[in-house]
């Protein structure tokens, strides 16, 4: 569906490959980003409490989402200046309006998890069945 964005006639449609809403789903349907933000939301966060908050991601990672998010207008990054560097990130008004639903979203994946793991398992299991069947009997319809 076709939105009007703004006065200047610009037409958001994420269904267009040219659309630059696409960057935008890319950048806050990652993983990363759904996690720094549902983060945030708490207030606040020095670097190292993001890093330790959100488990496994690297400092690499965080670092390309955190300036991501800075050049999108979602959060803010204020460097005070003292010894040792301290450096804080808190969300913006843009970032704020995204708690709904990115909130809704880790909820939803948090409560129907193990669903998902059983389909996983379940459909693991059937390809494993399915590659020992097909090597075992070379069928029509496999391909060379």
């Amino acid at each position: 569906m076709k939105t009007k964005v703004d006065s200047s006639g610009l037409v958001a449609d994420a269904y267009s490959a040219k659309c630059p809403t696409r960057h935008v789903l890319d950048r806050i349907a990652s993983k990363w980003t759904i996690l720094v933000v549902d983060s945030l939301l708490g207030g606040t966060m020095r670097y190292t409490d993001l890093s330790r908050r959100i488990e496994g991601v690297s400092q690499k990672m965080l670092t390309q989402t955190l300036r991501s998010l800075e050049s999108d207008g979602f959060l803010t990054r204020t460097a005070h200046p003292t010894i040792p560097p301290r450096v804080e990130y808190d969300l913006t008004d843009l970032g704020r309006s995204l708690a709904e639903p990115i909130s809704a979203l880790r909820q939803w994946t948090e409560t129907h998890i193990n669903e998902i793991e059983r389909a996983r398992t379940r459909t693991a299991t059937a390809e494993s069945g399915h590659a020992a069947a097909s090597t075992d009997t070379p069928r029509a319809t496999d391909g060379p």
